[in-house]
This record gives C-alpha cells, sequence and structure tokens, in this order.
C-alpha cells in the first residue's frame, strides 16, 4: 500500500503515530462487526470467516507483487504466529459476544503485563523493581474492572484476559518478523495460515450467514486486514514506547462506537480501571525498553 505524498513528507516518528492511531481505530471497530455478526453466527465461524476473506483481499496484492514476495525462511515463526494468534482471536471474538465492548477493551490492554510475566515464568528473565510495581499496579486495575466479590467474574471477562496473553505473545513475534519480513507479506501469511486452522473448528457449529450478516464479515475482514498492515508499519517504524500511549485511545472509541451502535454505557469501573491497567502497561513498557538498552 503506497504512501500519500503528504504522509511521506512527514517525519518518520510522525508517520509511525498516523499509522497506529488508524490501527487503533480499525481494530476497535472490528468488535461492533464481530457483535453484529455474531446476532446470527458462532464466534468461531466469525473468526474463520475473518481470516478467509482477509486472505481473498490480500490475494490481489499477492498477485500484483508475484509469489516471490512471499519468500521467507522464517516459515517456523509464522507458523506459531498462526496457531497462537488464532487461539487468542477464538476467545477474544467470543468474549466480545459476552461482555461490553469498553469493559474488553479495557481488559485488553493487560498484553504487556502478561508479555512480562511470561518472560519471567518462561524465560527465566530476571524482573525486578519498576516492572514488578507495575504488573502489580496493572492487576490491581483489572480487579477494578472486574470488581470480584462484588459480582462474579464472568466466562467473557476470563476470555478477554487469555485473549490479551495470546495477543502478548503474538506482539513479540511479529516485532521479530518486521526485522527481515514486509509487512504485508506478515498479514498476508497470518490470514494463509490461520484460515484452513480456523476452518475446522468452524465446521462444528457451521451456518450459512444471510445477506446482511455477509456484509457485517466483509466490513470485519476490510477494518480487520488494514488494522494489521497499519500497526505492522508502525511497530516497524517507531519505538514501543512511543507507539504504545497510543493504545489508549482505543478504549473512549470503543465507548463510543458501542454507545452508538448498541445503546451500552461502560461503567464508570471500567473507565477507572482501564486508566489503571493502561498506566501500568505504559510503565511495563518504558521499563522493558529500557532493560533491553
Amino acid at each position: 500500500m503506497p504512501l500519500p505524498y503528504t504522509l511521506k513528507a512527514l517525519p518518520r516518528s510522525l508517520q509511525a503515530t498516523v499509522f497506529m492511531a488508524l490501527a487503533m481505530l480499525f481494530f476497535t471497530s472490528m468488535g461492533i462487526f464481530i457483535r453484529l455478526a455474531a446476532e446470527e453466527l458462532h464466534a468461531l465461524e466469525i473468526v474463520f470467516f475473518r481470516n478467509f476473506l482477509a486472505l481473498l483481499l490480500m490475494a490481489p496484492w499477492i498477485l500484483r507483487q508475484g509469489i516471490g514476495v512471499m519468500y521467507t525462511r522464517r516459515l517456523g515463526l509464522y507458523s506459531f504466529r498462526a496457531l497462537i494468534n488464532l487461539i487468542g482471536m477464538a476467545a477474544g471474538f467470543t468474549a466480545i459476544t459476552m461482555i461490553p465492548l469498553a469493559e474488553f477493551t479495557a481488559l485488553g490492554f493487560t498484553a504487556p503485563l502478561w508479555t512480562t510475566l511470561g518472560a519471567w515464568f518462561f524465560l527465566s528473565e530476571r524482573v525486578q523493581g519498576r516492572r514488578i510495581v507495575a504488573v502489580a499496579v496493572g492487576f490491581v486495575g483489572v480487579m477494578v474492572v472486574l470488581q470480584p466479590g462484588f459480582s462474579a467474574i464472568s466466562m467473557g471477562s476470563a476470555l478477554a484476559l487469555l485473549h490479551a496473553s495470546f495477543i502478548a505473545g503474538t506482539t513479540l513475534i511479529v516485532k521479530r518478523l518486521t526485522g527481515t519480513e514486509r509487512p504485508a507479506a506478515i498479514v498476508a501469511y497470518m490470514v494463509l495460515m490461520q484460515a484452513p486452522l480456523a476452518l475446522i473448528p468452524a465446521l462444528f457449529v457451521w451456518q450459512w450467514p444471510t445477506l446482511m450478516t455477509w456484509v457485517w464479515l466483509w466490513c470485519l475482514a476490510g477494518v480487520a486486514t488494514l488494522g494489521h498492515i497499519f500497526w505492522t508499519r508502525a511497530v516497524r517504524m517507531a519505538e514501543v514506547t512511543q507507539l504504545q500511549p497510543l493504545e489508549f485511545i482505543r478504549l473512549p472509541i470503543a465507548g463510543l462506537f458501542a454507545f452508538v451502535v448498541f445503546a451500552e454505557v461502560p461503567t464508570l469501573w471500567t473507565w477507572v480501571g482501564g486508566i489503571v491497567i493502561f498506566v501500568a502497561t505504559a510503565l511495563v513498557t518504558r521499563a522493558e525498553v529500557t532493560a533491553s538498552r
């Protein structure tokens, strides 16, 4: 996707900011189309169509560039990314059909916290100082959103947290891939591998969409594909600490979209907890970059 001349003229860091803001807009709008499609289809079937239709959208780009653009020596990493991303996607799509969109978005901010915990438990990485404090604060924010003891923790909330933990893993993989791979190729490989994998569970709950649901599915595939392309470009062009604060715009966007389309009004605790989680993830991200340097 070529850049407009006016965007090319901007500093590289500002281009990354624009790409990230657009990615957050598109990613947040996915929840609306998932919820609309879920009025008729099971979440697992929506996951399949999201990947299959995105593959159809990417096909002209692949044909125009030539099959050689898909050449890679990192097929194993692509495959692992597809598997864990598909699990996270299935959990996330199901959660969106069960809990308010703003709550899902707020819990999604925990992804960097899960990244830190994963590095601690599975990679034996030392986690201390500000990162420990930030992770603790982040999970206080989760408790604020979920309010355990005052209301039962729902299956939807648990799936939203599972989604965030798997997305944290895919983020690390994509950051490694951007060192050698083209952004559009990363997105193309994602849908190319995930579509056949997603078809297997979808067959158990299959029913053909109506005309209106097809519209929602195509919209979902379109905004998801654009979101991943813009997000991958942003990650390739700028430091994580520069981009991470922009993720917070997902919460007001989600609240606005959900109110307009579904008349959902986010609770005060969703806003407060979301802000606490976001501040904690910003601290974790900055600490991670400082430690790596």
